[in-house]
């Protein structure tokens, strides 16, 4: 018996929740095959009352494909449009009056709405399936608050910002945010916005809204050939002469822009990417600093700024007429107030900064939880926790992510170094633990692309940093939405030029860190783990195997490769044994197990303890990633590899890395 006809018995019985799901099945089998099943699935879901978006899609697919279209236009006219029409007519004849009355509108000659040339149908809470009349056509999904900036508008600040045809009302607000007012700047900044089409302006002001988008008179819209009018001589036209205003410094609550620049795991050439964005004209910067130590920081500045006089007076004024001033409000205020921190010296830019935020940890942990019904492991991160609940993020209304990236076996072994010489040069609280199975179980590059903060998010490789910087850079700055300019071409810092991010740190960029393979610090065993167990990382990344040959994977192989590694295994008992031995000392050790014989001999066999229960869930994690789970966030949500930035390949100055 076919599905469909498995389905149809199902309604004929009334087993509405069965035949639901039958007829998804058949849907998804006759889907581009046999169109009169298809009508026939989605007609039961929806009249059924169950998933409505899987048939409105299987409706729009349709009709694209010329099935149904009286029948199908009929009901989507019933069933979206006509239901939320008198709203949109309502806001489209809101938005004419406004624009008809706006100096810097020059057209007023509105179309009217039952002419309107885009219908657009609800599809759900966010957004809306727009249809084109004069092309019979439905088009893709829009939601236009959808949370990314996709279009490089501040490339260029020598002259007022330009922008062709945009219909996101999320980046409409984010360029009214962000480009300050020509009083405050003392020269002329208005937005101009260049609109191709007048109908198609005219069918979207029946979903944007331009009230709050008009108060400030920033913007000035132009009309098809009205793009000659660019710029406009305003002490000319309106006898407004804007170099008469002095320069307004950038307030608290003008800083709505927040780049954050995530810790994917240790030693992967943050502090790099930090350097090369310090001296930016367009953000407020500061080096790396712990989590922990910001939330101190912020929470003794709330605590003091009245009484302080390292507070400037611009400042403090600023602070004492907020009601209600937030830790966002503080964050921000410490980085305009603070010289160690780049940027605040700000002068007339005609962009408000954007502030480059980079909570460190000691390092990023992730915890993996089996749901076998599922066959998915539901990953989760208490740092990223800690980030995501953050009020300091949530109050920022513009969010970019951007991931520095190295390759896995190379930071792998540059945090072993890090930690292993730390030990060997007496830090008392350092001890190397099981950076294998920790990387092995860090899945910081999967996100769910609908989460906030990764919405609009990229990974940027660091060895094209260093080897490739102009094409890198160049590619970055346009992500950003900031100019790419002469201070991205070299490493700074609070203390000048090319620092040394820590004792002994190659500086600028200086390739040492990307050559380097660590092999007094790992082995081929525990990298080729890695390799192997991130092989889709390399795929979409473009990292070559070294380690891992291509062979064929099971627990003999894991065993095999486990009883092969050396280095860490050795560094683990050395600082182990160091540790109890001075616990020993001090009288507060807990020692596992029953030892017998001489005293000395415990701190060794304590440690040696300790590294069998690392082999032992060494063991079990690789068993659990051995069988194929898909990975989901504690949501349920399903995680995909973050993109990966593209370079221009014009701008290589050298083959990319391998």
């Amino acid at each position: 018996m076919r599905t469909i006809d498995i389905a149809r018995r199902m309604a004929e019985l009334d087993q509405k929740e069965d035949a639901q799901k039958a007829y998804l099945l058949a849907l998804r089998e006759a889907e581009g095959k046999n169109p009169e099943e298809e009508m026939e699935a989605a007609s039961y879901i929806f009249f059924s009352e169950g998933n409505y978006q899987v048939s409105y899609t299987t409706f729009i697919s349709l009709y694209n494909r010329g099935f149904y279209q009286n029948e199908l236009m009929d009901l989507m006219m019933q069933a979206f449009y006509l239901p939320n029409r008198e709203k949109q007519r309502k806001q489209y004849l809101q938005n004419c009056t406004y624009l008809s009355r706006y100096t810097y509108c020059f057209h007023d000659s509105f179309c009217d709405f039952d002419e309107l040339s885009i219908l657009f149908f609800p599809f759900d809470d966010n957004g809306f399936i727009p249809f084109y009349k004069d092309k019979n056509y439905f088009g893709t999904y829009i939601n236009f608050n959808d949370p990314i900036i996709d279009r490089y508008f501040f490339r260029d600040l020598e002259k007022p910002i330009l922008a062709t045809d945009v219909y996101s009302q999320y980046q409409l607000e984010y360029l009214n945010d962000n480009v300050r007012k020509s009083e405050w700047v003392g020269r002329e900044n208005h937005i101009y916005l260049h609109y191709t089409n007048w109908e198609t302006f005219c069918a979207y002001l029946s979903c944007l809204k331009w009230k709050e988008l008009l108060a400030d008179k920033k913007i000035v819209i132009l009309i098809e050939k009205e793009i000659a009018k660019y710029p406009i001589d305003f002490k000319k036209e309106y006898n407004l002469d804007y170099s008469q205003y002095p320069v307004k410094p950038v307030g608290i609550r003008e800083i709505n822009r927040l780049i954050w620049h995530t810790q994917l795991a240790t030693h992967n050439g943050g502090d790099f990417f930090n350097e090369i964005l310090y001296d930016h004209p367009n953000l407020l910067v500061m080096e790396s600093i712990f989590f922990d130590k910001l939330k101190n920081l912020i929470s003794n500045f709330k605590k003091t700024w009245k009484k302080t006089e390292k507070v400037s007076s611009t400042l403090l004024a600023e602070l004492n007429q907020l009601r209600h001033p937030t830790d966002k409000d503080f964050l921000v205020a410490i980085y305009l107030n603070s010289n160690l921190i780049s940027g605040n010296n700000l002068g007339n830019e005609r962009i408000v900064p954007a502030i480059l935020f980079q909570p460190h940890f000691p390092n990023v942990r992730s915890q993996i939880k089996l749901d076998n019904n599922q066959n998915v492991a539901v990953i989760s991160s208490n740092q990223y926790e800690e980030v995501y609940s953050s009020p300091l993020f949530q109050k920022f209304k513009y969010i970019k992510t951007f991931t520095p990236i190295r390759r896995i076996t190379t930071s792998y072994g540059a945090s072993i170094r890090f930690v292993y010489n730390n030990f060997i040069r007496g830090d008392e609280e350092t001890l190397v633990t099981d950076f294998l199975t920790n990387l092995l179980l860090n899945r910081s590059l999967w996100v769910d692309k609908w989460d906030r903060l990764y919405r609009d998010s990229v990974s940027v490789r660091f060895e094209d940093g260093k080897l490739n910087p102009k094409a890198t850079f160049t590619a970055l700055a346009e992500f950003l939405d900031i100019p790419y300019t002469e201070t991205m071409t070299y490493c700074s810092g609070h203390g000048g030029i090319n620092p040394e991010s820590m004792e002994g740190n190659v500086r600028g960029f200086d390739l040492d860190t990307v050559y380097r393979t660590y092999d007094d610090y790992t082995d081929d065993s525990d990298r080729a783990i890695l390799e192997y167990f991130f092989r889709d990382v390399y795929q979409a990344y473009g990292y070559d195997f070294h380690y891992y040959k291509g062979e064929a994977v099971d627990m003999n192989w894991v065993k095999d490769k486990l009883n092969h590694i050396q280095h860490i295994n050795q560094f683990i008992v050395e600082s182990h044994e160091h540790l109890f031995a001075q616990q020993i000392k001090d009288g507060t050790a807990i020692i596992e197990g029953n030892y017998q014989g001489d005293i000395s001999a415990i701190p060794l066999l304590a440690a040696q303890k300790r590294l069998e229960q690392y082999h032992e869930n060494r063991l079990n994690v690789m068993e659990t990633l051995l069988s194929g789970l898909h990975f989901v966030n504690q949501n349920g949500q399903p995680l995909q590899l973050m993109k990966l930035l593209q370079l221009d390949p014009a701008l290589l100055e050298q083959p990319l890395y391998h």
